[in-house]
């Protein structure tokens, strides 16, 4: 089975994707020549299952080791010339924003007065600086090192961090939280698989939408810049944006990028002078495949 290419190019991809966030066993080659896919490739083969011993045979063949783990080095992207260009771009913004800020000391005393120019936002020249922050919290959150008197005796504590609650809060210079009177812009999230689920772009642009209404709400004379950090929750693709993550290589009747999402848009690429538009799908009176996903294969082809 191992000697056909596709397959195990197949068991590659599958392996070098559960590794970037997770663990790989034998047993994940096991699971993936049962799927229903991979069991029609292999029709017509003498054996169309394997045991977890040959899975363990089949790691060593295809170049994996069972080894620690070694930490990755460090790169210093700092000086590519895109990030320098914007750097440079992001600093002249904020510059001109910084016009705009009421600044205080520590003591919370005003220091600078605001002078007025023309700004795009008729009638809000004022900004204000909105910092968006997550911080989780554990049941058995403790100090660690405190002071204790010889006649105190050790006490069993719990085993673990226990669970977890996340707050997902806006805070202002001025003021602190981002409330207006009994509003406020606070999350009180509880991550995990049987409770609230996980923090996603989704439950943080719900987030937003209702820290807007609170911003307006209270100061609805300046117009409110809201900072975040590149947390991964904070990253978000189109529904029907390209990417060329698990694509698959033969026609398929119902693929798409994410489940029940809508198709990949079409894109552009250049033949000779021409720009020529690509679907990735089968027009919808395609004789034998309407409306399929054409397969990577046909995909490069046309190109």
């Amino acid at each position: 089975i191992l000697e056909d290419e596709d397959i195990a190019q197949g068991i590659q991809l599958h392996l070098l994707e559960i590794g970037k966030t997770g663990y790989i066993r034998a047993q994940d080659i096991v699971d993936y020549i049962a799927k229903p896919e991979v069991q029609e490739q292999l029709a017509g083969k003498s054996r169309t299952t394997i045991h977890h011993r040959t899975a363990c045979r089949w790691l060593k063949k295809l170049n994996w080791r069972y080894t620690r783990k070694k930490n990755g080095m460090y790169v210093d992207g700092h000086e590519r010339e895109d990030v320098i260009q914007y750097r440079n771009e992001f600093i002249a913004r904020w510059k001109e924003y910084d016009k705009r800020f009421l600044k205080f000391d520590n003591d919370g005393n005003q220091t600078n007065q605001l002078v007025g120019f023309p700004v795009a936002q008729i009638g809000r020249f004022r900004i204000i600086l909105v910092t968006h922050d997550e911080s989780t919290f554990y049941a058995n959150d403790r100090r660690k090192i405190k002071w204790i008197h010889p006649s105190q005796t050790a006490v069993a504590e719990p085993k673990g961090e226990g669970q977890s609650v996340m707050a997902s809060e806006f805070c202002v210079p001025e003021w602190g939280r981002l409330c207006d009177g009994e509003e406020n812009a606070r999350v009180m999230f509880r991550a995990g698989k049987n409770r609230d689920g996980w923090f996603t772009s989704e439950d943080l642009l719900l987030q937003v939408d209702n820290a807007i209404d609170v911003f307006e709400g209270r100061v609805p004379f300046a117009t409110g810049l809201f900072l975040f950090d590149n947390a991964p929750s904070h990253q978000k693709r189109a529904p029907d944006a390209l990417s060329a993550r698990k694509l698959p290589k033969n026609p398929h009747a119902t693929w798409r990028q994410h489940k029940d999402g809508p198709r990949m848009r079409t894109t552009m690429f250049k033949l000779g002078d021409q720009t020529v538009t690509q679907d990735f799908y089968f027009p919808d009176d395609h004789p034998t495949m309407p409306g399929w996903f054409k397969g990577m294969e046909n995909v490069i082809r046309e190109r």
